[in-house]
């Protein structure tokens, strides 16, 4: 258990009773029937790491989602990342759902599609991309997402507060809204897609979900599931968060379990990997 996993952990008591342990919130999906893992990737799957394109999942993690995939119904990642990134990730994976800037690009079986409302904002993008390369300092690295844009300054976090500023002013001047996260701040499309409809969209069929999230964009995950149970109570769905110490302490007051660090994640998958056994 590299990174501290602990099977017989007890939910926080905020949404699921404290003597429910992650065992038994796993055999409780099992036996409720139709169920779906959906995961963030950075900070969740995989380390977040000073250099963006260098991220790879964590060691075991791409094994134990071959061997539950085809023991649920649905295992999805809905991340920030373009959805190419993701596929360069998971292309082994075919039972994979991938759902890349928060669920304006998806890869699911096979199928590559992009939402045409975001399309329409790509001239505001390339616009402001070319901004952010001009005005901003040398130390934050502008990543070109195609039909967003990132603004990382985990390298110099002194830059923090103007790139804050900068964002808010190019998203309120070009018409696009910006969202903060880990040690970034993206721009993107003013559109009604994010992690909370893909994920409302995703367990509409199931009986039970789980989400895996860390950062402040994984609440609407959260609170997806809670409205899908609210709607249904006997829709059985399990928040968890993998601490963040840098934006992620409202999230954590929101989970059902916490998780140390993405090491504890291949552990996690392989106890619901025994629990879903065929």
């Amino acid at each position: 258990m590299a990174g501290g996993y602990d099977p017989a952990m007890t939910a926080t008591g905020r949404h699921q009773p404290q003597s429910l342990t992650i065992t038994r919130a796993l055999e409780q999906s099992a036996l409720a029937g139709r169920c779906g893992f959906f995961f963030d990737f950075d900070g969740v799957l995989a380390p977040v790491q000073l250099d963006p394109e260098s991220v790879m999942p964590t060691p075991g993690v791409l094994d134990q989602l071959a061997l539950l995939g085809p023991r649920v119904d649905k295992i999805g990642i809905i991340s920030a990342r373009p959805v190419l990134f993701l596929l360069s990730r998971f292309k082994d994976l075919p039972s994979v759902s991938l759902f890349g800037l928060y669920g304006i690009e998806t890869a699911v079986d096979g199928v590559i599609r992009v939402d045409p409302a975001a399309e329409s904002w790509m001239p505001a993008i390339r616009s402001v991309i070319g901004d952010a390369k001009r005005e901003l300092p040398a130390g934050v690295y502008v990543e070109d997402k195609r039909l967003s844009v990132s603004l990382h300054y985990r390298e110099h976090p002194e830059h923090e507060a103007q790139v804050q500023r900068w964002a808010e002013a190019a998203a309120r001047a070009s018409g696009l809204v910006e969202q903060r996260g880990r040690m970034v701040n993206e721009i993107k499309p003013p559109i009604s897609i994010d992690k909370g409809t893909v994920l409302s969209g995703q367990v509409a069929d199931l009986r039970s979900g789980w989400y895996f999230g860390d950062d402040l964009s994984d609440a609407k995950g959260f609170a997806a599931l809670r409205d899908r149970h609210r709607q249904d109570p006997e829709f059985f769905g399990v928040c968890v968060a993998v601490r963040n110490p840098e934006t992620g302490h409202d999230l954590e007051s929101q989970a059902d379990f916490m998780l140390s660090d993405p090491a504890d994640m291949p552990d996690l998958l392989a106890d619901a990997v025994t629990v879903f056994a065929p």
